[in-house]
């Protein structure tokens, strides 16, 4: 689902594999449901995408089994 960030109650935190020289720079935050947030850090008041915890597992979980090198 797509909201405004500013309309989420979310303490935001940013990812590992953001940095300052430019680099991909996502936040993220969960939820009271379990349910996960995600917003580009460079426009912290922009949209957020909303993922159900289950999705949000599935895909942390193939992230880690690697099923994301051959796209």
């Amino acid at each position: 689902m797509h909201f405004r960030a500013d309309d989420l109650s979310v303490d935001w935190f940013t990812s590992s594999y953001s940095n300052d020289q430019g680099g991909e720079c996502v936040e993220a935050g969960r939820m009271r449901d379990g349910s996960m947030a995600i917003r580009d850090s460079k426009e912290p008041h922009g949209s957020a995408f909303v993922f159900s915890a289950a999705t949000w597992d599935a895909f942390v979980t193939a992230a880690k089994d690697d099923c994301f090198s051959n796209v």
